[in-house]
């Protein structure tokens, strides 16, 4: 773990003093009674009054801060930011035992950090130490978000490349989204020769669009999840796309390299570490059981054989049924974004007024019926389709049956939690539809506690399940394997 040197440096007491004097006479005048600062006032107050008056018999300052009350004292250490906030340690030992306080640098991660607190908090809590994930996570108690706060500043940026089956999702960890977006020309199950060029061309082409030097920093990649069984030929191929990945990767000089597979990252950016993630690919539907971070191919990953490319082409079908014809998929593919849905009850929404009209640049008007739903329903029903396969309700309960019958952890909650990962996962209703169809089909007891997640961040889920490990205070050196450590083969079995 690197030192906490961020804030380390510690000014003198007389310029201390200056700075104190003048926020003091920027908050002199203020009211002390705005609701934002109530609103923390009632938080930190409870827990900072007590170290303050122990402390009242330690050196300060001069007859001026022993009189500046506590309310006016936390505007003080807010007003003067994190840094400034740290050297204020110094005064006294009142003011150290302040500053040090954990809801202060709560209220600085909450607003000085591009992630939402909650996201911040879940990955410091949970994924910090590296894989494998700790069983029982540190206590909320045990963390320091002084130091936390310090080291995510000092966190190196990091390359994110989601590849998709589909799509691949490419950006910098700092920015609030992927950058860019493009098909991808790589299949990553596909462990044919020539596949270190294949690999290696796929690489150079995303940083070629970045426009960034692959040595100058740690990546971050998202794999689709293949190879599903727990057979002896499954793992060498896991094994074989794992090697070529980081041989390509640090041929290239990338520095440091940490390759998680799509389906865990998604449950990550649900700020899950356990849970069922049923992620709706290119082209076929994974249903991943993942417990602690760990992908349980023993148990059973079940598949689908169909993704979003079918729910397209028979969306495409549907409106050339109704003399709608044309040659873009990707015009299709618009439309099923748009307008299609999933119906919580099919057969009354065949009932239904369900017409919508969208405008699709450089094409025209558009206007769909009963396809905004039935392309959808052909998840529950693939029949419709034409496609011999399970529906995914069934995929979900048959392995909720396996984690079940596993007896994992003697306590069932943990698969009880269902992740949508993927594009077409984005489709209103699913969620609550398949949450239906389980406790329909599954026995009351089993179904009791079902709770089915929509994709947190829309089709990016695993970039920002990824973007959470790339800003740790601890990453890179919990979660990336080296050139030289790969070489020794000491992390083989890291991650997937």
């Amino acid at each position: 773990m690197r030192k906490y040197s961020s804030f380390s440096h510690i000014d003198s007491t007389p310029s201390m003093a200056t700075l104190l004097r003048k926020v003091w006479e920027s908050v002199s005048n203020r009211s002390c009674s705005t609701s934002d600062s109530a609103t923390y006032r009632s938080s930190l107050t409870s827990s900072s009054s007590s170290a303050i008056a122990t402390a009242s018999s330690y050196s300060s300052l001069g007859p001026l801060f022993d009189e500046i009350p506590l309310d006016i004292l936390v505007q003080i250490v807010r007003l003067v930011g994190p840094k400034d906030a740290v050297k204020l340690s110094c005064v006294s030992r009142a003011w150290r035992l302040l500053v040090s306080d954990n809801r202060l640098w709560v209220y600085f991660l909450q607003n000085h950090q591009l992630e939402p607190w909650d996201s911040v908090f879940f990955a410091e809590l949970n994924l910090r130490s590296g894989y494998p994930l700790q069983t029982f996570p540190s206590q909320t108690g045990e963390l320091s978000f002084m130091r936390i706060y310090g080291q995510r500043a000092q966190v190196p940026g990091s390359v994110i490349i989601d590849g998709g089956s589909g799509y691949c999702k490419f950006g910098w960890s700092k920015y609030a989204c992927p950058s860019g977006l493009s098909a991808t020309f790589l299949e990553f199950g596909n462990i044919e020769s020539p596949m270190y060029s294949r690999l290696r061309y796929f690489f150079a082409t995303i940083y070629s669009r970045m426009q960034v030097k692959p040595s100058t920093q740690p990546i971050v990649l998202s794999i689709p999840l293949c190879h599903y069984d727990d057979t002896e030929s499954a793992k060498a191929s896991r094994r074989q796309l794992k090697d070529a990945i980081h041989t390509v990767l640090f041929d290239m000089n990338v520095p440091a390299v940490c390759a998680v597979d799509q389906a865990t990252l998604a449950l990550y950016a649900a700020r899950r570490t356990s849970g069922i993630v049923v992620n709706i690919g290119f082209q076929v539907t994974s249903v991943v059981p993942i417990l602690h971070g760990k992908v349980m191919h023993h148990v059973g990953v079940e598949v689908v054989g169909m993704g979003a490319l079918k729910l397209t082409g028979f969306l495409r079908e549907l409106m050339q049924q109704n003399n709608i014809n044309f040659e873009s998929l990707y015009t299709v593919r618009t439309l099923k974004e748009n307008l299609c849905y999933v119906a919580a009850d099919y057969k009354t929404e065949l009932s239904k007024d369900t017409q919508a009209s969208l405008k699709v640049p450089t094409v025209g008007w558009f206007t769909l019926s009963k396809e905004r739903f039935q392309t959808g329903e052909i998840l529950f029903q693939p029949r419709i389709a034409g496609v011999r396969a399970m529906g995914l309700h069934q995929a979900v309960a048959l392995c909720m049956d396996h984690c079940h019958a596993a007896d994992l952890t003697g306590d069932d909650t943990w698969f009880k939690t269902v992740v949508l990962s993927g594009g077409t996962a984005c489709l209103p209703g699913l969620a609550e539809r398949l949450e239906k169809e389980l406790h329909e089909l599954l026995h009351p007891s089993q179904a009791n506690g079902i709770k089915v997640i929509p994709p947190t961040h829309g089709a990016n889920s695993a970039w920002f399940g990824a973007k959470f490990i790339s800003n740790l205070s601890t990453f890179p050196a919990s979660w990336c394997i080296k050139k030289k450590q790969f070489r020794g083969k000491s992390r083989i079995n890291l991650m997937w």
